[in-house]
Order: structure tokens, then sequence, then C-alpha cells
């Protein structure tokens, strides 16, 4: 017999997951604001191995169109600038020969629609994957009758699951709702 509390631990751990998997794509696109996560994905090869750029560089805001990063080995700025323009960034970095700066481009009307439409897609993707998890566990449950769950307590996990699942849905509405103001905000 399955443990029902076990369960939908594991099921809201897994919807949370999801959660966390928005979030971090979300802060990953440019929204006209300096963010340093958007350099997360950025891999520079240093000494033969590809390592983060947080690893060879101290990365900042100095303002919201700018984001600098100066290097802790000053010999790293070609790598550095090099990794930036492989990436899928987007942004022409510009150096002084200490500090390298991002300069944030505003976006167009178009633009913001696209980022929309992107971030859209994401949440898209992280509500099919709560939904998925719902699914999942009502068949556990389900298939737990037959073992011996009996149908009232099926019922009331089946009623918790369905609260879990509205409670992360929410969740991902809200991140893509903040998400989606910041990025129509000129």
């Amino acid at each position: 017999m399955i443990d029902v509390k076990e369960t939908l631990n594991g099921a809201e751990e897994r919807m949370e997951m999801a959660a966390m998997f928005l979030d971090e794509s979300l802060n990953r696109i440019r929204a006209g604001r300096a963010n340093v996560a958007i350099l997360d994905g950025v891999r520079v090869n240093s000494y033969g191995t590809k390592v983060p750029l947080n690893q060879v560089a101290n990365v900042s805001v100095p303002d919201p169109r700018t984001i600098a990063i100066r290097p802790w080995d000053k010999k790293a700025i070609r790598d550095i600038e090099k990794a930036i323009m492989d990436s899928d960034v987007g942004i022409t970095p510009e150096n002084n020969g200490e500090i390298i700066r991002l300069g944030i481009p505003q976006p167009t009307e178009e633009r913001r629609k696209e980022l929309v439409k992107q971030c859209n897609k994401i949440c898209e993707k992280a509500k099919v994957e709560v939904r998925n998890v719902r699914s999942e566990i009502k068949d556990k449950l389900k298939k737990a009758i037959k073992d011996g769950l009996s149908e009232d307590n099926e019922k009331d996990a089946e009623l918790d699951l369905q609260k879990i699942h509205d409670k992360y849905i929410k969740k991902l509405d809200d991140l893509l709702a903040a998400k989606t103001k910041e990025i129509m905000t000129v």
C-alpha cells in the first residue's frame, strides 16, 4: 500500500522543480534591464577548460542599462569577449583594456511582444509538467485502491493533489505575469 502523504509530498516537490525551472528560464530572458542572470549560460575557455563566466571575472550592474565584467586576470579579456560573442546573449561586448561593458539596448515594441511569446511558451512547458505530475499521481492513487487504499482516502488525496496543483499553476502564472510586466514596461 502506498503512503499518501509521501506521494503528495513527492508530487509537490516535482511541481516546485517546475516552478524553479520557469523562474530560472525567465531570469535568462533579457527585458531591456541589465540582469547578470542573462550571462549564466556563458562558458569561458580558461586554461584549457570551459568554466562559468562568474568564475573568471566579477560581474556587476553599475546602472540599469549596463553590465560590467571585470576579469581577475587581464589576459582573459579576449577569451571572455569571445565567449560572450559565441553565446546566445546577442550583445556585442566593448572593452577598455580592464573592464568589458555590455550595453543593454532598449527593445522595440515588436521585440517585447516576441519576448512575451517566448515567456509564454516556457511557462506552458512548466504547466504541462505540473499537469503531468498531477495525472501521474492520480493514476497511482487509482491503482492504490486495488492495493487496499480506501476510496475515501483516495478522494481526499485527490482533492489535496488538486489543491497543490492549483497552487503551483497560480505560482507559474504569477511568475509569468511579473516577467511580462517587466518586459512591457518601457
